[in-house]
């Protein structure tokens, strides 16, 4: 139609500092509470049956110093804690609520362990084994790395995992998740070009803490659907039919198809800490019947690994996902933490928006991790 005035899409297109625009700190907060409309593409699943919560007779009888100063936090969005059926205490910030859709990031990761340790114990994955023998095409970052390291964030390259830096890789992989457009018309990357690109593996390289990269979850997601007689779709629908979700999980999808475990889940705190107990349960479903590689998960926690960069270094990272051998759960970009105590089977979702020009703070999310630490002990 001539004369028709055409746009990039504001909240796709990339501005300041690198960032689109759902992603600038002063529409952040709208971006992650609104990131499963905003995503480029999602899928989203209904749980088959949902666990239902009903509010404890007593809830949390002595609140751990910070809690009340983190709940007050401007950065806040939600919490929820659960044990069993039970919710032990729940709050939103008065722009949100506990029932609400909320960019989880990199929480999501934690899919990435249930799938693998599904497939280690059918025999379709190993350990030991390269990323080469599943990915023939795969680029010299990964060729040569094992599914243990990756699983391990222990793999040295040339893929830049830096929030503070508007150039570092990190942003470049939004295009291949589906979150940003390229610029200038260019095609979107798939996740496919993204992964094979990345160069410089480093097998001899020392590391004293883990070396957080969040391609390493893009590249078990293409083994996983390698090597999967099931969909990665099916199995996601597996997942929330365990979990027992009363809304929705959306998760984005790259341009080839692939589903955004490094950072595209979007789940309220409810279902974030119904998710969570999964793990409490040691990885039975909500019937009380047998989901997750048990062994896997129960191993994950006990086995030796890498551990994080102060001040969370009281936690390791083993087979995606975080834990000190008693609390397991994992952090997210923005301010997002799913900690859960599997000595008292209690799961704590926290959800918030930090809206500096990062977007991450170290000191931050390390408050995060400890206050829910201590309401689980509680």
């Amino acid at each position: 139609m001539t004369g028709s005035r055409i746009i990039s899409n504001p909240d796709l297109t990339v501005g300041a500092d690198n960032k689109q625009r759902w992603n600038q700190p002063a529409h952040r907060r709208h971006g992650f509470h609104n990131a499963h409309r905003l995503f480029r593409r999602t899928m989203m699943v209904r749980s088959r049956n949902v666990l239902m919560l009903e509010p404890a007779s007593q809830g949390l009888s002595d609140p751990p110093p910070g809690l009340r100063e983190l709940l007050a936090h401007p950065a806040f969005s939600a919490i929820c804690c659960v044990r069993g059926d039970r919710i032990l205490m729940e709050g939103a910030a008065d722009d949100f609520a506990v029932t609400s859709p909320h960019s989880i990031q990199s929480v999501s990761k934690l899919h990435i362990h249930l799938i693998i340790g599904q497939l280690l114990e059918q025999g379709l994955v190993f350990l030991d084994a390269k990323v080469a023998d599943y990915l023939p095409d795969i680029g010299t970052g990964y060729a040569d790395a094992t599914v243990q390291s990756l699983l391990d964030m222990a793999v040295s390259n040339d893929f830049s995992e830096d929030y503070s830096d508007p150039e570092s890789d990190c942003y470049t992989e939004e295009i291949a998740l589906g979150w940003r457009l390229p610029a200038d018309d260019l095609a979107e990357t798939s996740l496919v070009d993204f992964t094979n690109a990345i160069t410089g593996f480093s097998p001899n390289a020392r590391r004293e803490h883990a070396l957080y990269k969040s391609a390493n979850t893009d590249v078990l997601t293409r083994i996983a659907a390698t090597v999967s007689p099931k969909p990665l779709a099916r199995l996601v629908e597996d997942i929330a039919d365990a979990a027992g979700y009363e809304g929705a999980f959306h998760i984005s999808l790259s341009p080839d198809g692939y589903l955004a475990f490094s950072g595209g889940g979007c789940l309220s705190a409810r279902d974030l800490a119904r998710f969570g107990l999964l793990f409490a349960r040691r990885g039975q479903d909500i019937s009380g019947k047998p989901f997750a590689n048990a062994s896997f998960m129960a191993h994950s926690l006990l086995r030796d690994a890498l551990r994080l960069t102060p001040p969370k270094d009281w936690l390791k990272y083993s087979n995606h996902l975080m834990t000190d051998g008693r609390f397991v759960g994992h952090a997210g970009y923005g301010g997002q933490f799913l900690m859960v105590d599997t000595h008292s089977g209690t799961s704590c979702a926290f959800l918030s928006v930090l809206e500096n020009a990062a977007g991450y703070d170290d000191d931050y999310m390390g408050m995060v991790a400890d206050v829910l630490r201590q309401v689980c002990d509680r």
